[in-house]
């Protein structure tokens, strides 16, 4: 400002709205009409932007957490330490920087999340930092400031940046599905280790009374034949201590085959339940993925992760028909992306991102009275019956919820009651 220059009201006039017309113009050069906060929110995080710069940045991130895996295994042949270190500890740095700098800029749009929106920001913040998916990313960068502020030892440290890698199951819907079952079954899992350590110690206490005179160096006592019995049940056999007396070998034998059949058990568990989740979900839900449909978009954080698991992600191609006029599919379903096109007696309707149908079909018991067919490749999140039935059982306010925003949707909202 010129000294001595009073500042005219057209002058302030003609600034706001040169602020304005730069403002606008960053927006149009983003193809969006948002904030800094939010445009950041839509990039990284997986389901809801899906620009070109999206798609850039979690590629990227997924070449680094790979480069992160190999410079690993690479650093620890020594003459590849000693000829690449300098340059190791380069790509070590730049990785902690980026890693750090998504990390953080995860907490601060934490705000953007539709389920969080509603909390103190730094309530918000916190909330978000506590969920598995941003400990995973705390704890592949907390292990090198670690070293750098406390006398560490590095060995342990380079270990553990193996952590990096489960920074994936926010990309990958087969890691993220393997660690949903492996949660879901947890009650099954924890009762088959149970009975493998019963038989552990059935086992390696049967051969220290059968075996512990014929062989004292080797089942002197239960602990000494505990190695013998692990080995033996997970059918590994390493042959470095094994039965001399005839009653030593044929109890070998029961434990040979008892050994099969317990650990089959978490095997059958994990893989029933893998192929189960694997049929329900094409791709991984999340919360930013939920936020696109209005019906749940007004459920707080709590509410959203009880419902979150019931639905089955589907990725379709164009041309599927998703219901025929007549029939009468028990289940509902939620545009996440693309267009879906519905054709009646009473004319052809678009549904796009954000729009669900079936609802009253499903609620009401009722047969469809409109065809739905895929227009475009399409994301699509569905809710059978019998899963919202477990939901109403467990969450009566969301299935009310969900009933009355499908039953507005199909007759319209209530008449005001205001004069």
């Amino acid at each position: 400002m010129v000294p001595g220059h009073e500042v005219t009201g057209s002058e302030t006039e003609a600034t706001a709205h040169l602020g304005n017309g730069v403002r606008a113009a960053l927006r149009r050069a983003f193809g969006v009409d948002t904030t800094w906060r939010r445009r950041i929110y839509e990039i990284i995080e997986v389901g809801q932007g899906e620009s070109r710069a999206s798609r850039i940045f979690d590629g990227c991130i997924v070449g680094l957490i790979l480069l992160n895996v190999a410079a690993f295994v690479a650093e620890t042949v020594r003459s590849l330490a000693v000829a690449y270190g300098p340059y190791f500890l380069a790509f070590e740095i730049f990785s902690v920087a980026v890693f750090s700098v998504e990390y953080a800029l995860r907490l601060w749009t934490a705000v953007e999340v539709p389920f969080l929106k509603r909390l103190n920001p730094w309530t918000a913040r916190l909330k978000l930092a506590l969920r598995p998916a941003l400990l995973i990313d705390l704890a592949a960068i907390l292990p090198f400031f670690l070293g750098t502020l406390l006398n560490v030892d590095l060995r342990v440290l380079r270990a553990l940046r193996l952590l990096r890698f489960f920074k994936l199951s926010r990309y990958s819907p087969a890691l993220h599905t393997l660690l949903r079952v492996i949660a879901n079954e947890q009650r099954a899992l924890i009762g088959a280790g149970l009975l493998l350590v019963t038989a552990v110690l059935l086992a390696s206490t049967g051969m220290y009374y059968i075996e512990g005179r014929a062989q004292p160096d080797k089942f002197g006592s239960v602990p000494d034949a505990a190695w013998w019995a692990i080995a033996t049940l997970t059918t590994v056999g390493y042959g470095d201590v094994a039965p001399v007396t005839a009653l030593g070998r044929f109890f070998a034998s029961f434990v040979m085959v008892t050994g099969l059949c317990i650990l089959a058990l978490p095997v059958a568990i994990i893989s029933a339940g893998f192929a189960q989740e694997l049929g329900r979900r094409d791709f991984v839900v999340t919360w930013s993925l939920m936020s696109r449909i209005p019906l749940l978009a007004d459920l707080d954080a709590s509410a959203a992760e009880k419902i979150m698991p019931l639905f089955q992600a589907h990725n379709l191609p164009p041309n599927v028909e998703l219901l025929g006029e007549g029939g009468a599919e028990k289940a509902m379903y939620f545009v996440a992306s693309g267009l879906v096109g519905c054709r009646s007696a009473a004319g052809d309707e678009v549904f796009s991102k954000g729009d669900f149908f079936g609802g009253s079909t499903m609620l009401d018991h009722d047969i469809a009275r409109a065809s739905f067919v895929t227009k475009s490749k399409c994301r699509l999140l569905k809710l059978h019956y019998e899963d919202f039935h477990r939901l109403e059982t467990a969450s009566p306010e969301i299935a009310i919820h969900i009933r009355r925003k499908a039953r507005e949707r199909r007759d319209g909202p209530p008449p005001s009651t205001g004069a």
